[in-house]
């Protein structure tokens, strides 16, 4: 559902592209646009991963350490 409220809010921008690349796309009756957002969701998405990642190294390797050392909580009770 949020995806259909942020597709409804659109900012308009200027890209440039190689002429060759336009034209084919044209042809084949690509979505420019479309394929535009598609492709920079994705590249996006793993940016914010890869920052997640590293403004959360310290932690996860703490947290890491402790259950090496300590188990993890109710341990001695998993079947698995």
């Amino acid at each position: 559902m949020r995806r259909a409220a942020l597709k409804m809010t659109k900012k308009a921008t200027n890209i440039s592209l190689p002429v060759d690349v336009y034209t084919d796309a044209k042809a084949l009756g690509i979505n420019i646009s479309q394929v535009c957002e598609e492709s920079l969701r994705e590249v996006v998405a793993t940016a914010k991963q890869q920052r997640w990642t590293v403004e959360n190294a310290e932690f996860i390797a703490e947290y890491n350490k402790r259950i090496e050392m300590e188990g993890t909580l109710l341990q001695e009770w998993r079947s698995f």
